[in-house]
């Protein structure tokens, strides 16, 4: 079975973005993102809510489009309407035969690129696997938690960590 793996950037407050899904003040370059660009490749799955799914609106992406073409992506939504022949499959329940299937069927790992509440969901369920941040040195006061409704306290243990300077800090944690 395939793990599922949180890949997220973060504030030091613990956002993933800001007031209005703005994402402007994390850093877009460097080492941090050609790394992150690389992991990106090794998902074959990609798992995302709604809200981040139709972030991509902003930066062309159209409804039924997958914004990972590499790799199979699911949007989970009751409330997400997708044109026919969408390249992207919708879910409208999150269950755990459902992931275990997921987990079965995919050709790798599963990447969790968002939203906090999904992530909260998947936590909370006991199917989050592996969590990796990206550490932004920047503070946004509210906005979208890492974990909106987190409710299970799972140990982490630190798996790996690259110190990328001027406070960025990647860390990878498995998930207890």
């Amino acid at each position: 079975m395939h793990p599922i793996i949180y890949d997220v950037a973060v504030s030091a407050d613990g956002f993933i973005a800001g007031p209005n899904a703005d994402i402007s003040a994390f850093p877009s370059e460097g080492d941090v993102l050609s790394d992150y660009l690389a992991r990106l490749q090794s998902y074959k799955t990609v798992l995302m809510g709604r809200a981040t799914y139709e972030f991509g609106y902003d930066y062309g992406l159209a409804p039924g489009d997958n914004p990972y073409p590499w790799a199979e992506s699911i949007v989970v939504s009751t409330g997400l309407s997708l044109p026919d022949g969408a390249s992207v499959t919708q879910w409208r329940d999150l269950t755990d035969s459902a992931l275990r299937e997921l987990r079965q069927a995919s050709d790798g790992p599963i990447y969790l690129c968002g939203g906090g509440h999904l992530a909260a969901q998947l936590m909370n369920m006991g199917q989050i696997d592996q969590l990796r941040l990206k550490r932004a040195p920047i503070l946004l006061g509210s906005g979208t938690q890492l974990f909106d409704g987190l409710v299970r306290r799972p140990r982490l243990t630190l798996s790996d960590q690259t110190d990328y300077g001027h406070g960025l800090i990647y860390q990878a944690f498995t998930v207890g």
